[in-house]
């Protein structure tokens, strides 16, 4: 029973199912990750030295639908993208120096909350269970938070970076999070489950 129980869980934790498609299939969802991630970076509110994006809210909405590791290996590839000159980072941004400036910590965070959230979402904290989704989100978002703030210290100080690269982000992180888990709710909602875990075998 429980290895039933198991395999239903892990079979089930996102409605996209993508462990289970074929390599065409994950090449096409990797494919659509990195526009949906391009396409939040368009939404921006400049900030100094690191503005406010929908970033975080696709970063951990990948992680979550696509699981840990083909999620990680999406916004890797969007974040390659990035670096070498494609337009998909914040407000349009591209090219190396993203990465070695300012916003360099969270850009190297993201595969890691990415990740993060994804082993969360096949250990159960999914839409089937919005309060621990939401958990997962916030969890990712604080992750990217302290790790940016941290590269950030290294350039401006602990105290500089606290101030404008952590405690600005920390309501929308709770915004993002919970619109996170209500779309995996909103997800997860017309899900038929292919293996009934009571069912007798």
């Amino acid at each position: 029973m429980t290895d039933i129980a198991s395999s239903f869980r892990k079979s089930s934790f996102s409605p996209l199912r993508l462990q289970s498609r074929s390599l065409g299939w994950q090449v096409g969802a990797v494919t659509l990750g990195t526009l949906f991630l391009a396409l939040s970076s368009y939404i921006e509110v400049p900030m100094v030295p690191v503005p406010v994006t929908m970033q975080t809210f696709a970063v951990t909405l990948i992680g979550a639908l696509y699981g840990w590791r083909l999620g990680a290996i999406t916004i890797v590839a969007w974040l390659v993208e990035g670096a070498v000159g494609f337009p998909v980072l914040a407000g349009g941004g591209a090219g190396v120096q993203h990465f070695l400036g300012p916003t360099g910590g969270y850009l190297f965070a993201f595969p890691l909350t990415g990740a993060l959230v994804g082993w969360l979402a096949e250990r159960g904290w999914n839409g089937s269970r919005v309060v621990l989704a939401f958990v997962a989100m916030l969890l990712g978002n604080l992750a990217c938070l302290v790790l940016g703030t941290a590269w950030l210290a290294v350039m401006i100080g602990l105290e500089k970076a606290v101030t404008f690269g952590f405690l600005p982000f920390i309501v929308g992180g709770l915004l993002k999070s919970a619109l996170g888990a209500a779309t995996l709710k909103l997800f997860s909602g017309n899900k038929a489950d292919p293996i009934d875990p009571t069912r007798k075998r």
